[in-house]
Protein backbone atom coordinates (compact mmCIF):
# COMPACT_ATOMS: atom_id res chain seq x y z
CA UNK A 1 0.00 0.00 0.00
CA UNK A 2 1.44 3.54 -1.06
CA UNK A 3 2.50 5.54 1.89
CA UNK A 4 1.07 9.12 0.78
CA UNK A 5 1.86 12.54 3.63
CA UNK A 6 0.08 15.94 2.70
CA UNK A 7 2.95 18.67 1.75
CA UNK A 8 2.72 20.03 5.22
CA UNK A 9 4.26 17.24 6.92
CA UNK A 10 7.36 18.21 5.22
CA UNK A 11 7.63 21.27 6.77
CA UNK A 12 5.80 19.82 10.16
CA UNK A 13 7.01 16.27 10.78
CA UNK A 14 10.03 16.08 8.15
CA UNK A 15 12.26 13.75 10.72
CA UNK A 16 9.34 11.58 10.90
CA UNK A 17 9.18 11.79 7.06
CA UNK A 18 12.58 10.94 6.81
CA UNK A 19 12.48 8.02 9.15
CA UNK A 20 9.89 7.05 7.57
CA UNK A 21 11.86 6.86 4.18
CA UNK A 22 14.44 5.06 5.54
CA UNK A 23 12.89 2.20 7.61
CA UNK A 24 10.13 2.03 4.87
CA UNK A 25 12.49 1.69 2.14
CA UNK A 26 9.53 2.47 0.07
CA UNK A 27 8.97 6.54 -1.65
CA UNK A 28 6.40 8.32 0.06
CA UNK A 29 4.18 10.17 -2.17
CA UNK A 30 3.55 13.86 -1.08
CA UNK A 31 0.30 15.69 -2.01
CA UNK A 32 -0.53 19.51 -2.21
CA UNK A 33 -4.34 20.34 -2.38
CA UNK A 34 -5.27 17.03 -2.57
CA UNK A 35 -3.38 16.26 -5.93
CA UNK A 36 -0.14 14.29 -6.38
CA UNK A 37 2.94 16.48 -6.04
CA UNK A 38 5.77 14.45 -5.24
CA UNK A 39 7.93 11.56 -4.70
CA UNK A 40 10.12 11.15 -1.95
CA UNK A 41 12.91 7.83 -1.42
CA UNK A 42 16.09 7.54 0.35
CA UNK A 43 19.23 8.22 -1.79
CA UNK A 44 19.84 4.80 -1.16
CA UNK A 45 16.70 3.35 -2.72
CA UNK A 46 17.23 5.78 -5.59
CA UNK A 47 20.59 4.86 -6.29
CA UNK A 48 19.59 1.16 -6.26
CA UNK A 49 16.63 2.31 -8.96
CA UNK A 50 19.07 4.38 -10.83
CA UNK A 51 21.46 1.56 -11.39
CA UNK A 52 18.73 -0.97 -12.24
CA UNK A 53 17.85 1.08 -15.01
CA UNK A 54 20.90 1.06 -16.23
CA UNK A 55 21.51 -2.35 -15.98
CA UNK A 56 18.58 -2.57 -17.83
CA UNK A 57 20.19 -0.48 -20.72
CA UNK A 58 22.91 -2.64 -20.97
CA UNK A 59 21.38 -5.77 -21.01
CA UNK A 60 19.30 -4.32 -24.06
CA UNK A 61 22.16 -3.41 -25.56
CA UNK A 62 24.08 -6.69 -25.37
CA UNK A 63 20.38 -8.41 -26.89
CA UNK A 64 20.91 -6.31 -29.69
CA UNK A 65 24.21 -6.58 -30.34
CA UNK A 66 23.84 -10.31 -29.96
CA UNK A 67 20.95 -10.17 -32.91
CA UNK A 68 22.64 -8.44 -35.60
CA UNK A 69 21.45 -4.59 -34.79
CA UNK A 70 24.27 -2.65 -35.92
CA UNK A 71 26.13 -0.21 -32.85
CA UNK A 72 25.90 3.57 -33.53
CA UNK A 73 28.97 5.01 -33.03
CA UNK A 74 29.75 7.32 -30.39
CA UNK A 75 30.42 10.30 -32.07
CA UNK A 76 27.39 10.13 -34.53
CA UNK A 77 25.50 10.16 -31.08
CA UNK A 78 26.96 12.75 -29.36
CA UNK A 79 26.76 14.81 -32.69
CA UNK A 80 22.71 13.94 -33.18
CA UNK A 81 22.25 14.75 -29.60
CA UNK A 82 24.51 18.18 -29.91
CA UNK A 83 22.43 19.26 -32.59
CA UNK A 84 18.60 18.51 -31.27
CA UNK A 85 19.66 20.56 -27.84
CA UNK A 86 22.29 23.14 -29.54
CA UNK A 87 20.62 23.51 -33.31
CA UNK A 88 24.34 22.74 -34.24
CA UNK A 89 26.95 19.86 -35.23
CA UNK A 90 30.63 20.12 -34.05
CA UNK A 91 33.03 20.35 -36.86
Amino acid sequence: MPIIKPISALRNKSKEISKLVHESREPVFITKNGEGDMVLMSMQEYNRLIDGAHYGKLLEAERDIKFGVKPIPAKKVFEKLRKKHFGKSKN
